[in-house]
């Protein structure tokens, strides 16, 4: 792989390190100042995702053919991480921009479907959600009951989806949803905000300080330009998904970090009983195993991003990387947070934010228990369904 210098170097090749001192540059001339206000608003910063586009940070992923910038998983990890350390609220855009929703419709999409929707995406004029979750299918996503039902040429959506980060902001959503029985049945379309028979319900707020609403389907009309994919879409929509797993990995590991480093900073400069708090030994500890932690993740994190195959990462490799640093970026932010007292607790603190937000991401793209299920699969070359007997 041209993406890391060799096998045994674990080091970024020289274009690597130059695009990362350049998106590092960027995010500390544009991003930085007004980081803390951003991570608490709430709303999606579209003011950011229109400077990211005019700077070819969207479409990291997507080839150029397409409109993108045509580079590597780990050019669309450098960047999140970049971003991240100095405004972690605006690495979700190059998450929205070039994981997940956004690579499936660019590796999908029909030439009309990339011109409608695609475009605008890329041009940071608009924004894109995936509907997969319902109130009976989560972790079981294939349990979903949103029907995609024959009307002529095109399909009639009856169903409701929950859960869906951006719901209440995005332009369009990518919707899972069902032709038939089975894993096989399953699908997906583009639906926009405002078709007609798509009703939201009252917003929420996530812990992470961002919200979702519910959306109801009632006869909605989807004409035949708006399918996506059809039966037997779903291999095809989850590959595409493990690519977001990639995105939400890394931001997790990236928060981890900043919130290391703002205590660590801390630690160095706060004093109880005239001496610095970095020279007691139970906080050095503290420091020393966040740095094990961060070490190991970003190298599984590495291995997840170089070893795509196909433009689409292993489910393994991605699983192991996921459960690694949604678990590690949390317990350091933790740390972190305890090592700076009422400071880290208070909302006046970056390291606040990055508690709240990584808690989500070991919940959202695939809980730490079902990747730790998908793992043990790989351990025993088996499938293991967590469905109980059928009957005999």
């Amino acid at each position: 792989q041209n993406c890391i210098q060799s096998a045994m170097n674990f080091e970024l090749t020289e274009e690597q390190r130059l695009f990362q001192d350049a998106v590092g540059a960027f995010a500390r001339d544009h991003l930085a100042e007004g980081a803390l206000e951003r991570a608490h608003a709430g709303e999606y910063p579209r003011d950011v995702a229109k400077l990211m586009a005019e700077n070819g940070l969207l479409g990291i992923t997507i080839a150029e053919e397409d409109g993108g910038q045509g580079g590597s998983l780990m050019d669309a990890v450098i960047a999140i991480q970049e971003v991240a350390m100095h405004c972690p609220r605006s690495a979700d855009v190059i998450q929205a921009g070039s994981f997940g929703a956004i690579r499936v419709l660019a590796a999908y999409g029909t030439p009309d479907q990339k011109e409608r929707y695609l475009k605008p995406l890329l041009a940071g004029e608009t924004l894109i959600a995936v509907g997969m979750t319902e109130p009976d299918a989560g972790s079981a996503v294939t349990e979903l009951r949103t029907t995609a039902t024959p009307d002529g040429e095109g399909l009639r959506i009856n169903g409701q989806k929950c859960f869906t980060s951006h719901s209440p902001e995005a332009d369009v959503f990518l919707v899972y949803v069902r032709f038939g029985p089975g894993v096989g049945g399953i699908g997906s379309v583009l639906i926009p905000r405002d078709a007609e028979g798509l009703e939201f319900g009252k917003p929420t707020p996530f812990l992470g300080g961002d919200d979702w609403a519910p959306m109801f389907f009632t006869d909605l009309y989807v004409p035949p330009e708006n399918i996506l994919l059809r039966e037997g879409g779903f291999k095809k929509q989850i590959a595409g998904f493990n690519v977001e797993r990639i995105g939400n990995t890394a931001r997790s590991l990236a928060l981890g970090r900043l919130a290391f480093e703002t205590a660590k900073e801390h630690a160095k400069t706060r004093k109880q009983f005239d001496r610095p708090l970095a020279e007691f030994q139970g906080l050095q500890w503290k420091f020393a195993e966040m740095q094990i932690k961060l070490d190991a993740g970003q190298l599984l994190l590495y291995r997840a991003a170089v070893n795509a195959d196909n433009g689409f990462p292993s489910a393994q490799e991605t699983a192991i990387a996921k459960a690694f640093c949604n678990e590690a970026g949390h317990w350091i932010s933790s740390e972190a947070l305890q090592v700076m007292g009422g400071m880290g607790y208070s909302q006046d603190s970056i390291v606040e934010y990055c508690f709240r937000r990584t808690r989500g991401w070991m919940i959202a793209g695939g809980s730490i228990e079902i990747l730790k299920n998908r793992i043990a699969e790989g351990v025993f070359d088996t499938r293991f369904s967590q469905r109980p007997p059928k009957a005999k």
